[in-house]
């Protein structure tokens, strides 16, 4: 049974700007890279965090909030792009994330009556719950010529009292990727857990790399995925790529996999793959975990009665991102912020997936793709604002698979211990799952989707 609760149950305490510390940043430019420019019309990224708190608002307001708001400002100095504003002309192709001093971002305290336990729970609950618990980026300034002056990241910290409080930022993806994000949120953690004392844990925190200059373009992509810009229909700054339809008659569910599931499901798949002789190219958690959502998901599809047919050739898509930071062709560090991600599309017929062997298939259809990464990592990657486009349209199955285990999300202790609960709340509308590590269990999976 899914739970609901009232949508009127949210009241503001505080809205507030937060600032690097004075003088502390100088004025900077920094250029959008090739990496940036497919994000260009996503839609705003959203990632929550649930902690317990066992106290009633005024001891919130009086010991945890001023020092929540100190390390933020302090660690603005060193993440000063989320601080900055995305500076858009009329030419698209001159679009640059400009810092000035006294650059802020939007910070709003909240309370809520909601029930706090639900709301952390893996139970299904309405999409909706969450909403109030969200914040929305400011509207975005028109200058003179016409010039498009956006903010790039919003936090809400919201009280449950006497049971816990969550943290919630909203950012726009031209500011960097889910890396860039979590450096940002343990960095500030890190500095909110030593109460602002930056010299006693500076040696055990590293800064971000800001050299955008660094990023090697040796295909011209910048250019090209410029000039693809042009040719997209929506010019709202809403993404007129994978994104679907908004729907708020959605479930939110999240499916926990321990490691000892992941590495039965593992050894099945191997063993499958094995006795059909498809020879699986790489095998992995992230392999076998997304071959079989996918393979359920389109099982499900067809059970609801949506009018498949079993010889439907009809193409699935699966999209995943990787990370090229590590990788030889870019040289760039482990810190650098900013976009350092590719994407690839895997594409399978429906009757693949719904047959008998369609994990197989899917898994060694993905297993392929990161054998290409690991040889090309910008294989394709010309024609891949064409491709979203093409994806985009009305009535194409198309799968995203955003966050990764890889990113330590239960890793984010601001003081108060480990977070109860840590979901992205923006794939309700991106058709889209996400993927983290496990909260209770090393090794373990958690797997957040939706569904009507």
């Amino acid at each position: 049974m899914a739970h609901r609760r009232e949508l009127d149950s949210v009241k503001i305490i505080e809205q507030c700007q937060v600032s690097p510390p004075p003088n502390s940043v100088p004025s900077t430019t920094l250029p959008l890279t090739f990496f940036d420019i497919p994000w260009f019309f996503c839609n705003s990224i959203q990632r929550i965090f649930f902690y317990e708190f066992p106290h009633p608002t005024h001891h919130f307001l009086q010991e945890a909030l001023p020092i929540l708001k100190h390390s933020l400002s302090l660690s603005l100095q060193h993440f000063f792009p989320f601080a900055s504003n995305l500076i858009v002309p009329p030419q698209l192709h001159l679009s640059h994330i400009r810092y000035l001093h006294g650059d802020s971002l939007s910070f709003t305290v909240a309370e809520s009556t909601a029930d706090f336990n639900l709301l952390t729970s893996d139970s299904p609950q309405d999409v909706q719950n969450w909403h109030p618990l969200v914040p929305t980026l400011p509207s975005a300034r028109v200058e003179q010529d016409g010039i498009r002056v956006m903010p790039l990241m919003a936090i809400q910290v919201t009280l449950f009292p006497n049971s816990g409080f969550s943290i919630c930022l909203t950012f726009n993806h031209l500011a960097g990727d889910g890396k860039s994000l979590h450096h940002f949120i343990k960095f500030w953690a890190s500095l909110c857990n030593a109460r602002g004392e930056f010299t006693s844990i500076e040696a055990s925190l590293s800064l971000p790399s800001h050299e955008r200059d660094k990023v090697k373009d040796p295909k011209g992509l910048k250019f090209i995925y410029f000039q693809e810009l042009e040719h997209f229909e929506s010019k709202s700054m809403e993404f007129a790529g994978l994104v679907r339809d908004v729907s708020t008659n959605k479930l939110r569910f999240t499916l926990v996999l321990s490691l000892e599931q992941v590495e039965k499901l593992k050894k099945w798949v191997s063993l499958k793959c094995a006795s059909n002789d498809s020879g699986l190219l790489h095998i992995s958690t992230f392999v076998v975990a997304c071959s079989i959502i996918w393979v359920c998901m389109i099982r499900s599809e067809e059970k609801r009665a949506i009018c498949f047919s079993e010889e439907c050739d009809e193409l699935c898509h699966l999209v995943f991102l990787a990370d090229c930071r590590d990788r030889p062709e870019f040289s760039l560090p482990s810190t650098y912020f900013g976009n350092c991600l590719t994407a690839y599309i895997v594409a399978i017929k429906r009757n693949e997936l719904v047959g008998e062997d369609g994990i197989v298939a899917a898994a060694n259809a993905i297993g392929k793709e990161i054998r290409y990464l690991k040889s090309d990592p910008l294989r394709n990657a010309e024609t891949l604002m064409s491709d979203y486009r093409e994806l985009g349209k009305p009535g194409k199955s198309v799968l995203v698979i955003a966050g990764s285990p890889k990113l330590g999300v239960y890793q984010t202790d601001f003081g108060w211990g480990k977070p109860k609960k840590c979901e992205a709340a923006h794939i309700e509308s991106s058709g889209s799952i996400s993927l983290s590590d496990c909260r209770d269990e090393k090794g373990g999976i958690e797997v957040e989707h939706f569904r009507k």
